[in-house]
């Protein structure tokens, strides 16, 4: 990646880029290499920048100074309260720590008031979305909620969360889970996305179908929700993008592209190689092609 000549009249593209994972120093260094093509373009970055809240204000500020914008989803890593982490906020107190470091930085959160990208491929609604997992997405949905968590746990198939997410105030990460769902469908049902239709940016994919690769199916568990099965048909939506699963590519729900865009840990992209792009322009020419 190049910056351009000052006074490019290079059109700016809306990208994404996810799962920096920058705790490894191989992907800290790939971060600093990140740089737009043109001084118009726009970063969308769904989440696992980093554990530590050092890492995360580094890596946001970073991206900020370059980027015409960004706008930010939290991870489970960023919510995740390591003991080596100065900072012990827990649960939504972590989660309010962080979108005011962001809103210092002029980076934009699922607090925020959703912003309009006019770029290549727009106009459309930027949306997003913190939402976490409630544990319905079980390998038999005859499983209760405790059955699929005891199969998991046979299988040596745990999500880390369960050690270092906490969801205070909340009793459990489920609860977190609704409250945020239920707030976040509210916040998209009342704004009228007819001229501008949603891109809708969130850590977790919003359908179950992504995960039919993992290689323990398991993991789903920790990996979203079927209360958001329908959104990309209830809400206008040109593009869904999302992270977490570390498997970029691109699916097609309903007509409606979802594109996982994780760089992921050193040991998967030195086996498969970088995305290519890393930064994955989000949309084509004309929304929904």
């Amino acid at each position: 990646m190049t910056i351009p000549f000052p006074g490019s009249a290079r059109p700016g593209r809306l990208l994404a880029v996810s799962d920096l994972h920058i705790a490894y120093a191989e992907n800290r260094e790939v971060v600093e290499k990140l740089r737009p093509e043109s001084p118009h373009d726009w970063l969308l970055v769904p989440g696992d920048i980093g554990e530590l809240s050092e890492d995360i204000e580094w890596a946001l500020t970073l991206l900020a100074e370059r980027f015409e914008k960004v706008i930010w989803a939290p991870g489970n890593h960023e919510l995740w309260t390591p003991k080596e982490d100065p900072l012990q906020l827990r649960g939504e107190a972590r989660y309010r720590h962080l979108v005011e470091l962001c809103r210092r930085l002029g980076v934009v959160t699922p607090e925020d008031p959703y912003v309009v990208w006019e770029g290549e491929g727009g106009p459309v609604t930027i949306a997003p979305l913190f939402l976490l997992y409630d544990y319905s997405w079980r390998t038999d949905p005859g499983l209760s909620r405790a059955k699929a968590l005891e199969e998991a746990y046979e299988a040596g198939v745990v999500c880390t969360d369960e050690f270092l997410l906490h969801p205070d105030p909340y009793p459990t990460r489920d609860d977190w889970c609704r409250a945020r769902v239920a707030e976040t469908e509210r916040r998209l049902a009342e704004h009228d996305a007819s001229d501008a239709p949603f891109v809708l940016v969130n850590h977790f994919p919003l359908v179950r179908n992504p995960t039919s690769v993992l290689y323990y199916p398991q993991f789903a568990l920790w990996c979203g929700t079927e209360l958001t099965a329908d959104w990309h048909r209830r809400f206008p939506t040109a593009a869904m993008v999302y992270g977490h699963l570390h498997i970029p590519r691109v699916t097609h729900h309903d007509g409606v592209p979802f594109r996982e865009v994780s760089l992921g840990y050193p040991r998967e992209w030195r086996r498969r190689g970088f995305p290519s792009p890393l930064l994955r322009p989000v949309l084509p020419a004309a929304v929904g092609a």
